[in-house]
């Protein structure tokens, strides 16, 4: 199991405080925006550090101030300051899968929680739903494409083996207005957690790199790796994309406060996509190579498989945990979040990991009745929704957690705007 401590934020405690109580010794001061210190004497003040991912066959080792094996003090702050999503034209409603498998809008509805979801067509692309949600992310953020040196595909379906994010910043829509630059752009791969870790990311390519705009898109297309025969599973699914702008900003304007992140391997059983051999192959190449078992069979990815049953149980035990440990680190309970976001797997997950934190329903985003489970899309699709509607408004804090296939699961905490 690995784990992901938070990053510090000056949420609670403004670099104008510390540094009036600081007492540093030497030390330099690096151009990833961190104070780099051997020692850090503080007068009267508590100071936490940002801790690194620890790895390993246990729990993660856990660090305090005088404890941490490279201290850091965050000066760079980063926000939220715009957001975008688009979804295919294409509506399947429950009544359209009863007319495939054996089932029904009430049958689906009762388990789930959903009653349609969109699913990719015709010319339909993930990449074209990405430019179009991350496009309306820039306009909101009002954030020019030139400005954008950063680009993070979320994605467990890129449309190339080789990742799709690099394909984004070369299309017009990205480049509007003549964009020049040419930002480092790549591919996360964490399935329905991977938008949080996108954040996360994020933070630390602005708080240690130097970084200004982060344009961050969570994307799934997971209908082409769903078996449409089957009702357990295809009831579940749809496709969707969803971006926001990471901004950074002096550090007493940070609007992400805490981070949680864990992953356990042996959970992957309940929850995959596995490659498989093409068996055909070896009828058109025979068997006359140089060696054994080559050349090697061409592969593809199975359909999902999931055992419902256990990815419920992983998710209300989990997720909770994740979300009080990333509110811990940001000095924050449950009374202090606006808002609970999570990644839009099943209703009775969102219902009962809310009880479990005692958020009521009315302060609980959810639009999984009209999309169904669009994996890393899920969060910034229901965000946007929420945001430009009205819901959510400007210094609202949101507790968010994403969680399924790996299996892997974290939180974020966080204030829009």
């Amino acid at each position: 199991m690995a784990n992901a401590s938070g990053l510090i934020s000056p949420s609670t405690l403004t670099v104008k405080q510390i540094n009036n109580h600081l007492t540093p010794p030497p030390s330099t001061f690096s151009q990833s925006g961190f104070y780099l210190f051997n020692r850090i004497s503080v007068k009267g003040l508590p100071l936490r550090c940002c801790s690194s991912i620890h790895g390993g066959g246990g729990a993660a080792h856990k660090h305090g101030p005088s404890q941490s094996p490279i201290p850091k003090w965050v000066t760079q702050g980063c926000k939220l300051v715009g957001c975008g999503s688009a979804v295919p034209s294409l509506n399947i409603s429950n009544d359209d899968l009863s007319s495939i498998v054996e089932t029904s809008d009430k049958w689906i509805y009762e388990r789930t929680g959903i009653h349609n979801r969109r699913v990719l067509s015709g010319k339909d692309s993930l990449t074209g739903l990405s430019e179009m949600a991350a496009r309306r992310a820039l306009e909101m953020a009002q954030v020019e494409p030139d400005d954008v040196d950063l680009i993070l595909m979320c994605t467990s379906t890129p449309e190339d083996l080789f990742g799709s994010a690099p394909q984004l910043h070369v299309k017009e829509t990205i480049r509007a207005s003549g964009c020049k630059n040419s930002p480092l752009s790549y591919d996360i791969t964490a399935a329905c957690s991977g938008f949080v870790l996108g954040l996360l990311s994020a933070a630390c390519h602005i708080r240690g790199g130097g970084f200004k705009n982060v344009l961050v898109i969570g994307a799934d297309s997971l209908s082409r790796y769903v078996d449409w025969t089957d009702r357990k599973t295809c009831i579940l699914f749809g496709d969707a994309a969803g971006a926001v702008v990471v901004q950074a900003c002096d550090g007493n304007e940070d609007g992400l406060f805490g981070f949680d992140f864990h992953s356990d391997g042996e959970g992957q059983k309940h929850l995959n996509a596995t490659m498989r051999e093409d068996n055909d192959q070896e009828d058109v190449l025979g068997t006359n190579g140089p060696a054994a078992d080559f050349p090697p069979k061409r592969s593809s990815y199975s359909c999902i498989q999931m055992n419902g049953q256990e990815v419920f149980r992983f998710a209300v035990k989990c997720v909770p945990q994740s979300i009080e440990s990333a509110l811990g680190k940001a000095g924050m309970t449950s009374s202090d979040v606006d808002w609970l976001l999570l990644h839009q797997a099943n209703q009775r997950i969102t219902d009962k990991v809310s009880e479990k934190l005692q958020i009521p329903s009315e302060r609980v985003i959810s639009n999984l009745a009209n999309y169904g489970n669009t994996s890393a899309a899920s969060i910034p699709l229901a965000l946007d929704e929420a945001i430009r509607s009205g819901k959510v408004q400007p210094g609202h804090t949101i507790a968010a957690s994403g969680f399924g296939a790996g299996l892997t699961w974290g939180s974020t905490i966080m204030r829009w705007g």
